[in-house]
């Protein structure tokens, strides 16, 4: 799915009260601005990505979860200060989420070409699409114009960003607060394709789950100590045949009980959404224009734009 350059797309912003805010993001609203911007961006991430290939599933994961927390709004790159505890020591980002320097070296080189123009929020959405794209994904058009938060929230990321202990059912819902859809959920959650994940976090399923191929368990048993607090930092992949190119090999795992975390396995355990990921392991087309529809769709939450919120000059602290 591609966006046409230049068209208006009007989205919705949840305020405070519940109520609806109209918001405008363009896919050419840097055009005359900051018409360079796709290149400089485009530079700075295939940079990152030809020193760690890693790197480009944290920048994406760095927009994820900035997204479920208040919206695309930039506030997870915030550095705490004192009188604001940020999201970055939140328990699912503390010595987890990674990636800002690069973020920090993208916007020092948009304001050197377009000082106080371009968002954090807006080159944070860009980067996770490049990092995709640069890794073997498909390519789309991002809508811009958010802003960006002048504070974080600690607390809601505590809350709003799913726990690799989910369930089906539970993941289902907190996609749903979000507007996405299940299909929506099982394509978004295709980004775990690429990157690698704490032996703290998939501990119990290697262990306990009883979906699971009992040989991919032995062989991540092997890197990932039983006794809780030991090896908790220790690596493994989320994809483990093409854990560096963003494909469809994600699902082709699920399908054979070889998912990672919990969360990811329980996408394929006889249940609702067993025909999706079939259907994304079997055909990588239909997974990519998922994967686009719901990056699009996701990018969407609680923009702010307009008057609300400021353009940093420094993403890690407010102006």
């Amino acid at each position: 799915m591609r966006l046409l350059k230049g068209r208006n797309i009007g989205c919705t912003r949840m305020l405070g009260n519940g109520a609806i805010a109209n918001a405008q993001l363009s896919t050419g609203f840097y055009s005359r601005s900051c018409p360079h911007l796709p290149h400089i961006v485009k530079s700075q991430v295939h940079s990152a990505l030809s020193r760690e290939a890693r790197m480009g599933a944290s920048i994406l994961r760095l927009f994820f979860h900035d997204c479920f927390v208040n919206g695309c709004e930039a506030s997870l790159l915030l550095d705490d200060t004192p009188t604001m505890i940020g999201e970055k020591t939140a328990a699912p980002n503390n010595n987890s989420v990674r990636g800002f320097e690069v973020i920090d070296s993208i916007k020092s080189a948009v304001e050197r070409a377009c000082p106080r123009v371009v968002s954090c929020a807006d080159i944070l959405a860009i980067a996770a699409k490049d990092s995709v794209h640069l890794l073997g994904g498909p390519n789309w058009d991002v809508k811009l114009g958010r802003r960006d938060a002048r504070t974080a929230s600690f607390t809601a990321a505590n809350t709003n960003l799913p726990p690799p202990s989910f369930n089906l059912t539970q993941l289902i819902h907190r996609f749903q607060q979000f507007n996405l859809s299940p299909r929506d959920m099982v394509a978004l959650s295709g980004a775990h394709t690429i990157g690698q994940a704490q032996c703290v976090n998939f501990r119990n399923h290697i262990y306990n789950g009883t979906n699971i191929d009992p040989s991919f368990a032995a062989i991540r048993q092997s890197n990932c100590p039983r006794p809780s607090g030991s090896g908790d930092a220790n690596l493994a992949p989320l994809d483990l045949q093409t854990p560096n190119r963003f494909d469809n090999a994600y699902y082709q795992n699920l399908v054979q009980k070889k998912g990672l975390l919990n969360s990811d396995q329980v996408l394929f355990n006889n249940d609702s959404t067993d025909s999706i990921v079939a259907g994304y392991a079997a055909n990588p087309s239909s997974f990519n224009s998922d994967f686009v529809a719901a990056m699009i769709k996701m990018g969407d939450i609680s923009p702010l734009t307009g008057s609300n919120g400021e353009i940093r000059i420094n993403c890690r602290r407010v102006n």
